[in-house]
């Protein structure tokens, strides 16, 4: 596809034959829109979304420092220490404690395992921009946007987005999970709806390549999909393409699609873009990519690792999240506007959520014309990956970063020093990771600090043996783009 909407795919044309026949089965389901009127500015006013009114800032402002800082229940914070936060009777005994204003002392943190990966959640723009809407418009979502949900606040959140994206179409989603859940199920009843009446051979169905390492929401939906008899599950081997070309050379139905993560979340390797588009060229699949780690993040404008490594217009579907970088909440599709519709009328966790209410859609707004107008916060996570990079010689990938420690005593230990130096990052031992592979589990922001990263790897060191080559060149391992 060189340029959007102007050619048509045969996915998206098979996505046309199928069409009429929701339609004929009164399936399709269209999307209602209505505007909020604006109070004192009489009927048919609407709210103007000009990028140019919000106001941005060229480098880290007082404010910042605050989304890399919390402060935990002093009590909370010695069972942490103690190793005891797993035991359901304490917890709740805290809570209500905490919510009976008992506790008054607090432990501050630096925050190294949150996903507000540039910072936003204490930008006075996007603060500003979610009263106003509240202030206009009220706190509570009117109903699902296939009844009485979809204003146009939401239209003009999905227009930034397919903007950002590259895409035709933008559908707005309650959580990027149920986003996922939405575009898998979707795929898996494309074949029983165009072969209602008689079951299809394992030949027609559609053939879908999932990544060994997927999100747990890709995971869900394919066996959502699976349940529904239109798909024919593979699992090729993580970030593999000898694998994966293998397995779609070796299969013979017609249809396949290829879903992976772009940015895998546990250990925050990236997946092999170019060799992906370049497969996608070779076996013509339908390429969908959970960018929900990398949007915002990676790409000059911060249109994720499809941006990054140039490939937007081989991604046909994208999956994104408003709830990590964005720092508000909620997911979002992008993709043509044949699919848009698709997906609406068959992506079940959309047709019965409620739909985001107009604050937060706001909030989301901004945060997209900020994260944008603001790359020198990706500059800085760059340059956070350089450093612990140079101090570690670790082949730091991404904002995400594991640092092995093997032994899940030792990570333990590790994890309760940061705890006491002033630091909040997770120790991920068994059965979540291989027995003798427990890790630190890292998330760098725009907000921290070379002063922070050079305490916390002091921490580190004393639990594992850094090889540092001496040089702090990372271009190995981070794309220089930025």
């Amino acid at each position: 596809m060189e340029s959007m909407g102007k050619v048509k795919t045969s996915w998206d044309l098979y996505i046309e034959e199928a069409l009429p026949k929701l339609e004929s089965r009164n399936l399709f389901t269209p999307l209602r829109p209505m505007n909020i009127s604006i109070p004192g500015k009489g009927e048919g006013a609407q709210t103007k979304f000009d990028e140019d009114e919000y106001e941005t800032y060229d480098g880290i402002q007082p404010w910042d420092r605050l989304a890399a800082q919390i402060e935990l229940p002093q009590t909370f914070f010695q069972r942490l220490l103690n190793g005891v936060e797993l035991v359901s009777k304490y917890e709740l005994e805290e809570n209500e404690k905490i919510c009976s204003n008992q506790e008054t002392h607090y432990k501050k943190l630096i925050l190294f395992a949150g996903n507000d990966f540039l910072g936003l959640s204490r930008h006075p723009t996007i603060a500003k921009a979610t009263a106003k809407a509240a202030m206009e418009q009220g706190t509570g979502p009117r109903g699902s946007p296939l009844i009485c949900g979809y204003t146009n606040y939401h239209m003009a959140l999905e227009s930034s987005l397919a903007k950002l994206k590259k895409k035709e179409a933008c559908l707005l989603c309650t959580s990027g999970f149920g986003a996922n859940l939405a575009v898998m199920v979707a795929i898996g009843s494309i074949v029983p709806v165009m072969f209602e009446g008689r079951r299809p051979t394992k030949e027609e169905k559609v053939a879908v390549f999932s990544d060994a390492l997927n999100h747990a929401s890709l995971v869900d939906g394919l066996k959502l999909a699976d349940r529904l008899g239109g798909v024919e599950l593979f699992v090729y081997k993580h970030c593999d393409m000898s694998h994966l070309d293998a397995l779609l050379t070796k299969c013979k139905n017609k249809r396949k699609v290829v879903v992976t993560d772009s940015l895998f979340s546990m250990d925050g390797d990236i997946a092999p873009m170019g060799e992906l588009a370049q497969l996608r060229k070779k076996h013509g699949f339908l390429w969908v990519l959970d960018d929900a780690h990398a949007t915002f993040v990676w790409g000059k404008n911060g249109g994720g690792l499809a941006e990054e490594f140039n490939c937007e217009y081989d991604v046909d579907i994208s999956i994104g999240t408003l709830s990590k970088a964005a720092s508000s909440l909620g997911g979002f599709v992008t993709c043509s506007k044949i699919w848009k519709q698709w997906i609406q009328s068959r992506g079940r966790s959309f047709i019965f959520s409620t739909i985001a209410p107009v604050p937060l859609v706001a909030a989301s707004y901004a945060s997209v014309v900020v994260a944008k107008k603001e790359s020198w916060r990706r500059r800085e996570i760059r340059n956070r990956m350089k450093e612990l990079r140079a101090l570690t010689g670790i082949p730091v990938r991404s904002q995400i970063v594991s640092v092995m420690i093997g032994d899940l005593m030792q990570a333990i230990k590790a994890n309760h020093e940061l705890l006491e130096s002033g630091f909040y990052c997770v120790a991920i031992g068994p059965p979540a990771v291989a027995p003798n592979t427990a890790r630190l589990r890292l998330a760098l922001t725009a907000v921290h600090t070379s002063e922070d990263i050079k305490r916390l790897v002091a921490i580190i060191s004393k639990y594992v043996k850094f090889q540092v080559s001496g040089s702090s060149d990372c271009s190995n391992y981070i794309s220089p783009r930025l």
